[in-house]
């Protein structure tokens, strides 16, 4: 176990330090169904306290940064992420987060399509991990990781998170595939198609997705707004 070498009465004293953590949430083929499943990038720590596990990107907050410059630099920084939305999920600031210091933690998240995805860094201390089986996490980030998941799975029910991982045309089939990746269950595809079709934010496209064996399915596109926040509220 790593021990501080501050004392109880300098712990109790000292000023919180503030970081920045992000999660970033991806689609990726599953390793055994080849299904799209949810996946997260996290980073070996390379220090202590924490030497060798795994944890969320993320680092100190600076003097001279804004907390969304932070989020954005530190991901750039170990992941080589760039997303073009990142949104403050939430703070976490429980009393023994840290063995060596209080530390309050500003988490944002972002959804990255498979496309910016693949652009990740990766390397021995870098890995994309399925966001249901990441193990045993330094400080509380599975708490955090816990926490995205609810909250991602919540807003399925606000028609715009679906598509951030979506490219800018899509077919039903690829939306309830994310449906189904995010809730880890399987829909029944009549049912939902049919549920997707009445929304109002869906627009055919006329144009149709080629390369296919079969008929080629109809491609569609989002006209609503984007963003992780409740404003937009349909609901396939």
């Amino acid at each position: 176990m790593y021990s501080s070498s501050a004392n109880v009465a300098e712990r109790a004293t000292a000023a919180p330090s503030l970081a920045i953590s992000t999660v970033i949430f991806a689609l990726r083929p599953s390793e055994s169904s080849g299904r799209p499943t949810l996946w997260l990038p996290l980073v070996r720590r390379i220090r202590e306290p924490y030497k060798d596990l795994w944890a969320l990107p993320g680092g100190p907050l600076t003097h001279v940064e804004s907390l969304q410059d932070a989020a954005s630099r530190n991901l750039r920084e170990t992941t080589g992420l760039t997303p073009s939305y990142l949104e403050q999920l939430y703070a976490f600031g429980g009393l023994h987060r840290s063995p060596t210091q209080r530390v309050v933690s500003i988490v944002y998240w972002a959804l990255v399509q498979p496309t910016e995805a693949a652009l990740a860094d990766e390397s021995e201390n870098v890995k994309w991990f399925r966001a249901d089986k990441v193990g045993d996490l330094a400080f509380d980030h599975n708490a955090i990781v816990e926490y995205a998941l609810r909250r991602l799975r919540n807003k399925l029910a606000y028609g715009s998170v679906a598509y951030h991982f979506l490219g800018e045309y899509f077919t039903l089939a690829q939306v309830r595939e994310v449906y189904e990746a995010v809730l880890d269950t399987r829909l029944d595809p009549a049912n939902f198609r049919r549920q997707l079709k009445s929304t109002p934010e869906i627009e055919e496209t006329g144009e149709y997705l080629q390369g296919g064996k079969h008929r080629p399915p109809r491609l569609y596109r989002f006209t609503g707004r984007p963003g992780l926040d409740p404003d937009n509220r349909s609901t396939p």
